[in-house]
């Protein structure tokens, strides 16, 4: 095995079990521990991890956000399959609340019901649904973000506390046993407020989520109805979605092993 394709494997063990020892680099991948050191080492200069006495630590704060056009990119049969299943929780008539993640624009694009209406303060989940007969679309008024191209601010969260919905469909940067996180205060509000408003709260995360914290705390897991994912999540996150009875549904046929 490479040095890189062993550097993935490391992150994805550290993104699954928060940790890793030199001792388990050794057993899994079958090297050195002066090898297993310098994979460490690399994956520090990366700012990838935190080294620590005998091994390493998931970083406890992400600040990697990429913009909305690349992140559109990423993993899209994954978010595609997500997607589609979140459409499919969606009855004829519903009233939703949309937030700006780019794995709720696939859910908006594998809407197949109509009698919607659609509160959203993402520019592109507005357009696209205002192109479908038989939804009405409400996009909330504020501040646009030009690279996140979602809305924001005081005006935003006026126009929010005036509707009420059945169901939310709400994205997240990242999930850990403490909740939701956004890298932006300002989106955290508004998708705060949107989880308020709603009486069933359907949150979209494939597997690269899990264990990323970013600077800001938009809800904690009691706050979640159902999880859409690609992947069975690892123990410790499998345990505190279960605690808090959230429906934890896994979309099939485009994940990748």
């Amino acid at each position: 095995m490479y040095q890189e394709e062993r550097l993935i494997a490391i992150l994805e063990h550290i993104r699954q079990h928060q940790r890793i020892s030199v001792e388990d680099i050794c057993e899994l991948f079958q090297v050195s521990r002066d090898t297993a050191r310098r994979d460490i080492v690399k994956l520090e200069e990366q700012g990838q991890i935190l080294r620590t006495r005998g091994g390493a630590i998931w970083r406890g704060l992400n600040k990697d956000v990429s913009g909305y056009g690349d992140r559109l990119q990423e993993e899209p049969a994954v978010k595609r399959a997500i997607g589609r299943l979140a459409a499919s929780l969606v009855q004829a008539g519903d009233y939703l609340f949309m937030d700006a993640s780019t794995t709720v624009m696939n859910a908006a694009e594998e809407l197949r019901t109509d009698g919607h209406v659609i509160v959203t303060n993402s520019i592109d989940i507005a357009g696209l649904l205002s192109q479908r007969p038989g939804i009405t679309v409400h996009l909330l008024g504020g501040v646009v973000h030009p690279r996140h191209r979602f809305i924001f601010g005081a005006r935003t969260l006026e126009m929010l506390r005036d509707y009420q919905a059945d169901k939310l469909i709400i994205g997240t940067s990242g999930i850990t046993p403490d909740g939701l996180t956004n890298p932006f205060e300002e989106e955290g509000y508004v998708m705060k407020e949107m989880m308020r408003r709603s009486d069933q709260v359907i949150v979209l995360a494939d597997h690269t989520k899990f264990g990323l914290r970013q600077f800001y705390r938009v809800a904690g897991l009691e706050s979640i109805d159902i999880l859409i994912t690609d992947r069975e999540p690892e123990d410790g996150m499998k345990e505190a979605l279960l605690r808090h009875d959230i429906n934890i549904m896994i979309a099939k046929g485009e994940n990748k092993p």
